[in-house]
């Protein structure tokens, strides 16, 4: 209790005060973490609706794959792109270690399995029954197929709010692509494992608070997304 309390008045007095520190720290952790979420929904649920959709060979083997990399361990993704950004590297001449962009594309590669592997299953929960509904109901198979992906929003957005919960909390592959650096680098999660290692147990509390007040309202802003979409869909079914 003796450092838990300090910890949830520092909170208080950061938030309240508006740190530039925090703020900046903050920010750039936003700009990372919805960027990557952003780029990995672009790239994951057209990728996984297409999976579930579509019959080929080896289809089971390549969901296993993706289904593989939704565990894939943080630091390991670091250490790929890493090797590939640093300047003996594939992509060294972009010069993107350390910077902003390193860190977006490790958390790229961690969220887009999730949102892929995840739309995947939603969809083949649904595809067959739903499908089947609709063309004996006179869709062509485009409008099948939308009218699949619209009834698996839920599944969508629960694989959103998984791949968000990944990433804004991630720190081991940001930490090793990003570097931490002060006033570039450096986000919410890096700067509670610099003030713990610093013995400023206050204040990385206070932080720590401060990203879980931060992830509650972006999933709560999703949630209510989720339901006036339903809603919407709901009042135009009735008319």
């Amino acid at each position: 209790m003796d450092i838990i309390g300090p910890g949830f008045k520092e909170a208080l007095e950061l938030i309240i005060s508006l740190d530039p520190q925090i703020f900046q720290v903050t920010v750039l952790s936003l700009q990372v973490s919805l960027g990557a979420l952003v780029i990995s929904a672009l790239l994951g649920i057209p990728t996984g609706a297409a999976f579930a959709l579509k019959n080929f060979k080896g289809k089971q083997v390549v969901l296993n794959c993706i289904y593989t990399l939704m565990g894939l361990p943080p630091v390991l993704a670091g250490l790929i792109v890493y090797l590939l950004l640093t300047y003996r590297g594939p992509l060294g001449q972009y010069e993107l270690l350390f910077t902003p962009a390193a860190m977006v594309v490790a958390q790229v590669l961690l969220a887009t399995p999730i949102i892929c592997g995840l739309t995947a299953r939603a969809v083949m929960a649904l595809s067959q029954e739903v499908y089947d509904t609709a063309v004996t109901l006179g869709a062509t198979r485009r409008q099948a197929v939308r009218t699949i992906i619209r009834e698996a929003r839920v599944g969508l957005i629960a694989a959103l709010t998984t791949a968000l919960g990944r990433v804004i909390a991630e720190v081991g592959a940001v930490m090793l692509v990003g570097g931490n650096i002060k006033g570039v680098t450096r986000v919410l999660t890096t700067s509670i494992v610099l003030e713990t290692r610093m013995g400023n147990f206050s204040s990385a509390i206070a932080i720590g608070l401060i990203l879980l007040v931060i992830s509650f309202l972006i999933n709560s802003a999703i949630l209510i997304l989720e339901k006036r979409t339903f809603k919407h869909d709901t009042s135009i079914q009735i008319t």
